[in-house]
């Protein structure tokens, strides 16, 4: 049997960064394999809003997400979307006044506690194992991750995750 090194993985995550220091995130989570899972008529006209394009399980990621800031009341979903097959989040972690959230999750604890939910929904994880963030560092990158969250329905047959 051959001895296959497997391939060096890109680290995920800023090297010495607290990713429970108030902040804002830009957060995309798959669905396993790309799988577009949580709208129904994937293809049709998205003209109509989005709500009506959910499928049951888009419907319990939406739930899930509008209760993060019911479990972490630091954390507050400034801008979400639920996709065919995966959902960008934009959450910001308040701090108190030494900067400091007063319940400091981090952002992994978020969405695996957010994907843990969906599973136990459901049955069976649909979720890819990782996720993909970025730190929000200036107002002028709040508000590109904000359109694109806004604009991502309306360019889903050109987004790289279709």
């Amino acid at each position: 049997m051959e001895n296959k090194k497997l391939p060096k993985r890109k680290p995920t995550r800023l090297n010495g960064y607290d990713y429970s220091n108030a902040g804002v995130y830009f957060v995309t989570v798959c669905t396993k394999d790309k799988k577009p899972l949580l709208w129904n008529n994937v293809g049709a006209s998205i003209a109509r809003p989005q709500s009506a394009n959910l499928s049951v399980y888009g419907k319990i990621v939406d739930d899930a997400i509008r209760q993060i800031p019911i479990h972490y009341p630091d954390v507050n979903i400034d801008n979400y979307v639920v996709m065919p097959n995966h959902i960008h989040l934009l959450l910001s972690i308040e701090g108190n006044i030494d900067g400091r959230p007063v319940v400091a999750p981090t952002i992994s604890r978020v969405i695996q506690q957010m994907k843990g939910y969906v599973s136990k929904q459901i049955g069976y994880s649909i979720w890819q194992k990782l996720f993909i963030e970025h730190i929000i560092r200036n107002e002028r990158d709040y508000i590109e991750h904000y359109t694109y969250i806004d604009n991502n329905p309306i360019k889903w047959e050109l987004d790289e995750l279709y």
